[in-house]
């Protein structure tokens, strides 16, 4: 079957606002017609997508799927038609996407000062996701760390990064000068399972407030250094894993020439970091 793109927008707002009229008046349409396209894309796909009440719609798990589906699927459009347009006035673009802590400046103006004819913006990744530009094609090149979802990417090794403990200062531990995995048992971890957070800042904040401590890659503790936190080297974790990524078919010389480049401009830093005790 063809997806109809413009169902799927009507979808995804009123997913957005829980609201029959309230969507409805977002996308400046009547409530009713929203209702049919609705029902149509139900009927097209062959599965309920809303539980209706008289004062709400609730998702279905098929509802909340196609929610996720569908913020993908308008982001590669969004980047199709971005290209496009960029190709119509001869615009040469990159764009490149970093994760957390992870530095790209020397391997962008080495590559400017060989093609200053290509323009290249930077994505910030998120920690959860940081491989989702690339397959949705927000992102031409990444620098990320592992482990993601390499399926469909071709991946480049950089090189490894210690991890350290993120600790308050006033907790006893911050006195230690590195630490160990044993000597952190029993202490409320801050990670995806113990409490999801949506960026650095608040991880850190939540730490500094006595929340908890977090095991984290030594430039993202670098990064987002603060008086009132410490960092300490722990000895026997192991190695966090760095690469340049790049989708697999991508063959544009753009994207082959920034590869080459940040590969030999990066790998040294990395060296040096992994370096670090």
């Amino acid at each position: 079957m063809d997806l109809d793109l413009r169902k799927l927008r009507y979808f995804a707002a009123l997913a957005e606002h829980g609201h029959f009229g309230r969507a409805a008046e977002s996308l400046y349409i009547a409530q009713p017609v929203l209702s049919r396209q609705i029902r149509a894309l139900e009927q097209e796909l062959g599965c309920s997508l809303l539980t209706r009440t008289t004062r709400s719609v609730q998702l279905t798990a098929a509802g909340r799927q196609l929610q996720e589906e569908a913020r993908s699927v308008f982001a590669t459009v969004d980047a199709s038609i971005r290209r496009v347009h960029e190709a119509d006035r001869g615009v040469a673009r990159l764009v490149v996407g970093f994760a957390t802590g992870l530095h790209v400046s020397d391997a962008v103006r080495a590559y400017a000062a060989q093609s200053p004819e290509v323009q290249i913006a930077l994505l910030p990744l998120k920690w959860w996701e940081q491989d989702v530009p690339l397959r949705d094609g927000r992102a031409d090149i990444g620098y990320l760390r592992r482990p993601f979802d390499e399926t469909g990417l071709r991946s480049v090794p950089i090189g490894t990064e210690p991890r350290v403990a993120c600790l308050p200062v006033s907790h006893p531990l911050a006195r230690r000068r590195s630490l160990t995995l044993a000597e952190l048992e029993g202490e409320r971890i801050l990670d995806a399972h113990a409490r999801r957070t949506s960026s650095a800042e608040e991880k850190f904040e939540l730490i500094a407030s006595g929340d908890g401590i977090a095991v984290v890659p030594l430039s993202v503790a670098q990064s987002y250094l603060r008086p009132d936190l410490v960092h300490r080297p722990v000895t026997d974790a192991e190695h966090v894993q760095t690469c340049l990524v790049v989708p697999r078919g991508r063959r544009e010389r753009r994207v082959q020439d920034f590869l080459a480049v940040a590969t030999r401009t990066l790998a040294p830093a990395a060296t040096r970091l992994a370096a670090v005790d």
